[in-house]
């Protein structure tokens, strides 16, 4: 029987940044992944010679040496790095009656919102300074000295005295939601759809769902660092990660699937794979999402009833509808990478199939197209209920793809005569290929309505991460969920030697 000190389940963000830390802290780690591509909701495929993203497309501070990104941090603690290609303006925003500039450079971005309200552009500046009120110190101080334990705080105090005394007026500020922020800030209607739009793209809620730390650092580094786009797409990150594991003697078997957590007297004891091998471990990671993992990966009488009950009743937000496609370039030399589309703004921005996100990452990067051709996936929010796999369901893919087809044409008015490939998700697809329960994109936890999960479950030796654990989701909170995790399971004494070697490095640069 093999034996592991952590064998992390899944290869999403979360999983294999807590699986590289900890080979990086000197355990002997194996990641299992049942799908033959690593990555989770961020791996990337090909087709007929276009390479796509399967789900994130839009990142910060990759390129940036004093990024606050807890990625950035990661690959650099690993021995690793990317290319990333930076880019300003991000892109557009389309409303029925007009489109509006997006860029990362805060004064034009204010200066593209004047050209439709004076009063908007003016009140953005504020509800900046306040976002960056609480960005800074909590940018001072790296994820990579964060821990889940009672380890934390001294060590902050310790290390960061400055910061935390920066974030003690801020303290407040960090329990609120971005919508009470909004409120006092804010009176444009129209600035106040913007940032429900905003918050909707990070989050999948509007402002009053939205906590507002979750906003600051968007704002943050926006603003503060440099817009970039991996060469290589959301792959390039994924592959950058398992070199950096492997590097440090850690393990991914593709392939692999987990069907069990092998449990004896609340005591993880490894795992049992589907074809019946079982693997030893003391501590095992979750990278599934907690709906799987309660369900599926551990039995009904292995958790606390109450505890199992209440985190399966999380709401969780709804999947989605995918376009990926790839299409003839030429005369589209003025393309901007991304856009969102909202059809009707009498409608709410979450009804599915009203805001359609849109990303073109071969503008940025031309090697993830043949020649003359673009890559395009368009996305929007899609329930799970009543899909299924019968005599309708091409036709159902079809008619609902419609909306994501008419946002397209707000960018590409021709998209129709230039699709040389085309292919359809749905949230069955998503269920499929991401492994995710009901295709979700996540918990929908509302600011003032609880918290993510933290990384430790009842069962001793069994934690999770990702993105239904804190800090939640998106590329940079699920890299931040696997460092606190791997911190958490070695002595302050590592993990604060690993960050003062981090410190001396950027330092030194």
């Amino acid at each position: 029987m093999d034996s592991y000190d952590v064998v992390v389940i899944g290869s999403g963000i979360g999983g294999l940044v807590a699986a590289g830390l900890l080979a990086r802290y000197g355990r002997r780690v194996l990641v299992c992944e049942s799908h033959t591509l690593p990555g989770g909701a961020a791996h990337a495929f090909k087709r007929q010679g276009f390479t796509f993203d399967s789900g994130p497309s839009f990142y910060c501070g990759l390129a940036d040496p004093t990024s606050c990104n807890p990625l950035r941090e990661v690959l650099d603690a690993l021995g690793e790095s990317i290319e990333a290609v930076t880019y300003d303006p991000l892109g557009h925003y389309h409303f029925p009656d007009k489109t509006l500039a997006i860029y990362g450079d805060a004064t034009q971005y204010q200066a593209s919102l004047a050209k439709f309200s004076p009063q908007a552009a003016q009140e953005l500046q504020a509800l900046t300074e306040e976002m960056l009120a609480i960005y800074r110190p909590l940018g001072a101080i790296p994820t990579l000295a964060l821990r889940a334990d009672g380890w934390l705080f001294p060590l902050l105090v310790k290390r960061f005295p400055q910061a935390m005394l920066q974030l003690l007026p801020q303290l407040r500020g960090l329990g609120r939601s971005m919508g009470n922020f909004v409120d006092t800030t804010v009176r444009d209607p129209w600035l106040k759809q913007l940032i429900d739009l905003e918050c909707f793209l990070l989050s999948g809620m509007k402002a009053h769902e939205t906590v507002a730390p979750e906003m600051a650092f968007m704002f943050g580094e926006r603003a503060e660092s440099v817009i970039d786009y991996p060469m290589g797409g959301s792959g390039a990150i994924v592959d950058a990660l398992i070199r950096g594991l492997n590097r440090w003697g850690g393990q991914l078997r593709l392939g692999t699937h987990v069907s069990k957590i092998w449990v004896e007297n609340n005591q993880v004891q490894g795992i049992v794979l589907k074809t019946g091998e079982r693997i030893r471990a003391t501590t095992v990671i979750s990278n599934a999402t907690l709906w799987d993992t309660y369900n599926h990966l551990l039995d009904e009488a292995e958790l606390p009833k109450r505890y199992r009950q209440k985190l399966l009743d999380t709401p969780a937000v709804d999947s989605f509808m995918h376009l990926h496609l790839g299409i003839r370039a030429e005369g589209l030399e003025n393309l901007t990478v991304h856009h969102v589309v909202v059809h009707d703004t009498d409608q709410d921005i979450t009804t599915p199939g009203n805001t359609c996100m849109i990303s073109i990452p071969s503008v940025l990067d031309p090697s993830l197209a043949p020649a003359g051709h673009h890559v395009v996936h368009a996305y929007t929010l899609e329930p799970w209920q009543d899909w299924q796999r019968d005599a309708d369901y091409g036709a159902k893919k079809e008619a609902k793809s419609q909306p994501l087809m008419r946002a397209l044409q707000r960018v590409i008015p021709d998209i129709c005569d230039r699709i040389v490939l085309k292919l359809i998700g749905t949230p069955l697809t998503h269920q499929r290929f991401l492994r995710r329960h009901q295709g979700t994109y996540g918990p929908a936890i509302a600011a003032g309505q609880g918290l993510f999960p933290g990384c430790n479950t009842p069962i001793k030796g069994l934690y999770r991460v990702g993105d239904s654990t804190l800090p939640g989701i998106g590329v940079p909170a699920v890299a931040a969920s696997g460092i606190l995790c791997a911190n958490s399971l070695v002595s302050p004494r590592e993990s604060a030697a690993l960050l003062d070697l981090q410190r001396a490095k950027s330092s030194n640069r």
